[in-house]
């Protein structure tokens, strides 16, 4: 589960302050394992410019995707640990490893985490026409139903079916889960009145916010009103979040140096502003943060995998 809190500065990542022991001997490979225009390859190619500065040498984003991101994990888990590649994944590290069979690396061990680079808080949201405007008039009119409610969702283990299907649990309600092949469809299978209710990316809800044709009934992280947790369901925390990992064995003294560019890049005040419209908040903490934050999102996804039975063959 996601946990924020105060994100303090680190010492070795001084805005402006490019140590000439930083230099790299060799061009940055940043494999994206999402494809293009999405918020993990917008981010990656948003960051990439200032790191490449303070690294000194070139960092250039390359698309690996496919699987749920599993591709360009397997391609930056089997690459040289000299700092030279490296991987921004997403909730996937958390989730692939509870559903996926006969990976040819593991996702706990492959990997040195460098640091946590931003959080991206789901919103859950109806058709303005259902007659709902409230997370408590939805959940009140599924319970009058008495039949398991539709929901859409980006593919069987999103971050967009699992937090649904948690919130579904903790209500004490059956679900009908309809996974889509991307966001736009789901969004237009709502439209149509497919499915009921879904969570969604703030970026991809936000024009329909604007035109009145959805309502948004609640956050899924904590720090934006309403959040699920304030609506009766404390301590519910599921959301999508990017993070930059490096080859099992890269040296500390190269993890640390990578950290302090990928923090100084994603905190960038002329950023805020596009990171705020794809919904994504800075939440760069360092190495040691980013391996707890993996191991407790593993536990709780592969908990919650388990509870619901959810396998990728349906």
């Amino acid at each position: 589960m996601i946990h924020r809190r105060a994100l303090p500065l680190l010492p070795f990542a001084t805005p402006g302050i490019v140590p000439a022991a930083w230099a790299q001997e060799r061009p940055v490979r940043l494999v994206i394992a999402f494809p293009p225009g999405g918020s993990t390859d917008i981010l990656g190619r948003l960051i990439a410019p200032r790191m490449s500065e303070i690294l000194g040498a070139p960092v250039t984003p390359e698309n690996r995707s496919g699987a749920s991101g599993a591709v360009g994990a397997g391609v930056v888990a089997q690459a040289a640990p000299d700092g030279a590649t490296l991987l921004l994944d997403s909730g996937g590290q958390a989730v692939n490893p509870h559903l996926m069979r006969g990976l040819a690396f593991d996702y706990a061990t492959a990997f040195a985490p460098i640091t946590l680079l931003a959080t991206l808080p789901l919103v859950l949201v109806v058709r303005a026409d259902l007659g709902v405007a409230t997370l408590p008039a939805l959940l009140a009119r599924l319970r009058a139903e008495g039949r398991p409610a539709a929901y859409g969702s980006v593919g069987i283990g999103a971050r967009t079916h699992l937090a649904m299907a948690a919130l579904l649990r903790r209500a004490g309600l059956a679900g009908e889960h309809i996974p889509y092949r991307g966001g736009a469809d789901q969004m237009a299978g709502l439209l149509r009145g497919d499915v009921a209710m879904g969570f969604t990316s703030i970026a991809l809800a936000a024009p329909l916010l604007r035109e009145g044709r959805i309502l948004a009934l609640g956050y899924s992280l904590p720090g934006r009103a309403p959040s699920i947790a304030e609506q009766g369901f404390p301590g519910f925390s599921i959301g999508d979040w990017l993070a930059l990992l490096a080859p099992a064995g890269t040296p500390p003294a190269t993890i640390a140096r990578l950290a302090a560019a990928a923090t100084d890049a994603v905190n960038q005040p002329a950023l805020r502003q596009r990171l705020a419209d794809l919904g994504l908040e800075p939440a760069a903490e360092g190495p040691e943060a980013l391996a707890r934050f993996l191991a407790a999102e593993r536990a709780a996804m592969g908990a919650l995998i388990a509870a619901e039975g959810i396998r990728l063959d349906g």
